[in-house]
This record gives C-alpha cells, sequence and structure tokens, in this order.
C-alpha cells in the first residue's frame, strides 16, 4: 500500500511534489501560485486551444480572501482594484433610496488572470511587468491544448491522461492531482458522474462601457458605488471596474453590469439569447462579441423599459455584451483516492454569482490547501474549513437567487440579503451539515 502524499510531507517536511493541476483559469492559478512558492513543482493542464485565457469582460468583487491571496503572492507592482465606497439601491425612476457606506474593491477577469500568470509562468503583458524568478519558488509549467480524458493510480503518484485537439494524446505523471476545471469540471465527471451542473432557470446578461462614454447622471450612480435595482423577476448591479490593459485612471475604467432576468427553461426567449449570431446553441456561456444583435437588440428594449435610466444606458451601450446561464452544482466531498485527487473552488461547488464569492473561493481553498501541504494545518482543519466555505456559501447563493427572481420582496429584505452575503468569511458560523465530513 503506497503512502498518501499528504502523510509524506507531515509537518511540512517531506519531499518535493509534482501536482498535477486541471484548469487554467484563476483557481488552477491560483492553486499553481500557492502551491510554487512552498517550492513544489506544478503543471498545469487548460483545455483552452490558445495559450492565453483573455476578453473574458467580467468584474469582479474583490473579497478579503481575495485581496490576502494577492497580498501574499502578487510580486507585480500593479494596483489590483477600484474603490467602491458606498453601497446603495435605486428605485425605477433612479433615485437613490437607499444607501450604506461600506467600502469594497473591485477588479477585472482580465488583470486577475494577466496577474497570475506574470506570477505563476512569467507570463508578460501589458498589464503588468513580470517580477524577477525566486529560486526558492518550484517549477511552473503551463501547457494549453490538454483535453484530460481520464486518470489511474501509478505507484505512489497519479497519472493523468489528456488529448489536444489535433487528436493527439498524452500523459502527465504526478504526486497529486487537483481538479479546479469550473463548474463544468471533467475531473469532478469522472469522480462523480451522478452529479450534474443545473440550469436554474435564469441567466446574468453582462457587459462593460467605458466610463468616459457616460452620462454624468451614469457616472454619479456607478462611480466609486455598488449600485442596484430590484424588481419582480429581475435584479442588476453595477461597478467600476479597471480598464484597458488594468488602467484604474479615471475615466478609462469600464462601468461593469449583472443584469439578472428570468428565461424559462426551453423557452423560445432562452433559446434566442443562447444562440450566436452564427447560429449555434452555446450551453452556458455566450462569449463576449458573439450575441446575436438581433436578440441583444431585443433585451436593450426591454431594459429601456423596466430599468431605471441609468442602468439602461449602461445595457444599451454596451459593446460587447455577453450571457451567462445561472447554474447549480456542488461535489459531495473534494478529497479521492486517499488525498491523491483534490477538487478546488469551482469544481467543487458552483456558486450562483449572487454570492460574488466565486474568486474568493478558488483564493481561499488555494491558500488553505497550501498551509495543508505545508503543514501548517490538520487535515482535518483544512477539510473542515473548505467543505464548510463551499456548502454554506453554495446554499446561500441558492437562496439569494430563488428570492431576487421568483418572489416580490420589500427593498429591506433585498437590502438584508446583501449585506449577509458581504459578511467577512472569517466570521461566519458554518452549522453542522456544512463541515459534516
Amino acid at each position: 500500500m503506497t503512502t498518501p502524499p499528504n502523510e509524506q510531507l507531515a509537518g511540512g517536511q517531506g519531499k518535493k511534489l509534482h501536482f498535477v493541476i486541471v484548469g487554467g483559469s484563476l483557481g488552477g492559478l491560483a492553486t499553481g501560485l500557492a502551491l510554487k512558492s512552498l517550492g513544489h513543482d506544478t503543471t498545469i493542464l487548460e483545455r483552452n486551444p490558445v495559450p492565453l485565457l483573455q476578453d473574458q469582460g467580467a468584474g469582479i468583487v474583490a473579497g478579503g480572501d481575495t485581496l490576502e491571496f494577492f497580498k501574499r503572492y502578487n510580486r507585480c507592482d500593479q494596483k489590483f482594484a477600484v474603490s467602491s465606497k458606498r453601497r446603495q439601491y435605486l428605485d425605477k425612476e433612479g433615485n437613490v433610496v437607499h444607501r450604506e457606506e461600506t467600502p469594497q474593491n473591485m477588479t477585472s477577469w482580465d488583470l486577475t488572470y494577466n496577474l497570475m500568470r506574470a506570477n505563476y509562468d512569467g507570463v508578460e503583458s501589458p498589464y503588468c511587468k513580470v517580477p524577477e524568478p525566486d529560486p526558492t519558488h518550484g517549477k511552473a509549467v503551463h501547457q494549453h491544448d490538454r483535453q484530460v480524458t481520464d486518470f489511474k493510480e501509478e505507484g505512489d503518484g497519479i497519472r493523468v491522461f489528456w488529448k489536444t485537439g489535433q487528436g493527439e494524446e498524452g500523459s502527465t505523471y504526478g504526486d497529486i492531482l487537483i481538479g479546479a476545471d469550473g463548474p463544468s469540471s471533467t475531473v469532478r465527471k469522472i469522480l462523480e458522474p451522478n452529479v450534474e451542473r443545473k440550469y436554474t432557470g435564469y441567466c446574468a446578461l453582462r457587459g462593460t462601457m467605458l466610463e468616459s462614454e457616460a452620462s454624468e447622471a451614469a457616472k454619479e450612480a456607478f462611480c466609486e458605488r455598488f449600485t442596484f435595482f430590484h424588481s419582480p423577476g429581475v435584479q442588476i448591479l453595477a461597478y467600476l471596474i479597471p480598464g484597458k490593459d488594468g488602467t484604474v485612471e479615471p475615466d478609462q475604467r469600464l462601468m461593469n453590469f449583472v443584469y439578472y432576468t428570468n428565461f424559462p427553461e426551453g423557452s423560445a426567449e432562452l433559446e434566442e439569447i443562447m444562440t450566436d449570431k452564427n447560429g449555434r446553441r452555446r450551453q452556458i456561456t455566450m462569449p463576449p462579441g458573439m450575441t446575436d444583435p438581433v436578440a441583444w437588440e431585443k433585451q436593450r428594449q426591454i431594459a429601456r423599459e423596466r430599468l431605471p435610466p441609468q442602468f439602461a444606458e449602461i445595457v444599451c451601450g454596451t459593446k460587447k455584451p455577453f450571457v451567462q446561464a445561472v447554474t447549480d452544482v456542488i461535489s459531495p466531498q473534494h478529497e479521492y483516492m486517499g488525498g491523491r485527487v483534490v477538487l478546488i473552488g469551482d469544481a467543487l461547488a458552483g456558486f450562483r454569482p449572487h454570492t460574488v464569492a466565486s474568486t474568493s473561493q478558488a483564493a481561499f481553498d488555494a491558500m488553505m490547501y497550501a498551509d495543508y501541504i505545508a503543514g501548517k494545518i490538520s487535515k482535518e482543519e483544512w477539510k473542515r474549513q473548505t467543505i464548510g466555505f463551499a456548502r454554506y456559501i453554495q446554499k446561500r447563493g441558492v437562496d439569494m437567487g430563488q428570492r431576487s427572481q421568483y418572489q416580490n420582496l420589500s427593498l429591506q429584505e433585498y437590502v438584508h440579503d446583501r449585506n449577509m452575503a458581504s459578511v467577512p468569511r472569517e466570521q461566519e458560523v458554518y452549522p453542522e451539515w456544512a463541515t459534516a465530513f
């Protein structure tokens, strides 16, 4: 019987390991960075056929764990976020009907990704200068066009099998496999074939607008503000994020919106919004720039009719809208094969975006797993913290979504839901069902 790798590392004094990480987006990069900094070797296998992911177009609310992660591992001299000083709510006419002075930090997917790539494997970009190599770090390898097909235990480690878009087949051997390949995780499907990612009946329409192109009313509503509007079946929010190449200069930043609206499963409306301009039906995500112009023009008209004027302006003004079907998925556990396979971030639990916690989960999971591998915390503590967070926040997202999209609540109840979702993770108290394993 082989010795589990985490026992080999007891007390943080074990051998140098090789981690194979499936998924090269934020969760995989976060895990790679954290483990690399301990001196371990890492290989990321990313299924995308191009070496750099880009133009995701999404804003990110940078929670405490995301900020802590960058404090630990970011060695680039680049401002990471735009500050928001207030959370506020508008009525249909665009008047502020509730406000709270609550500082938060907002960033973009593009900036976060490029900072991580600069720190992980030294990829140059206009976003930041690549830091000098640290001789104490482990080897970092990023391989694109690697679609994982299977994995099997072999000796004291695990062999991961993959194929390329051209049909080439190969494998990568390591001590531990990390599944960080998102809500549709291939690693999780192999381990838990009965766990399904399910559509919830509504989508997030998303996009950005250049700050300098916005009206004064829109700037007043969204500059250094985290702003919301609710009505039956509708929630929209907006905030500033860094602009081109990560700039945080005024007028060069982007106004980012997330607009939740109901599209019943099987409806003609869902088929229309999820069919791209080339006639291809997208299952989960409509990428930026691929939305059918006729379908989007219909959404612009609906936005003018039912949203406050400031929100309608940025929805109608975005040049590259994209759409995300809101889904639910969660794995019953995150450790398999005696610790040789571990699920991280969205591969473990895909949160509804109301929680603004997906990136924070990736950062938290990466830091906690690195602390466990380093012998700083026990296996039980690692499991309790990460499983507890995944289960508790995943359920919170389901509850928030059901209340937001399918119930007609008072403003005070929507404010309460948002405030609960903004409680720092370390202040959360997980119920017993969330931490049982």
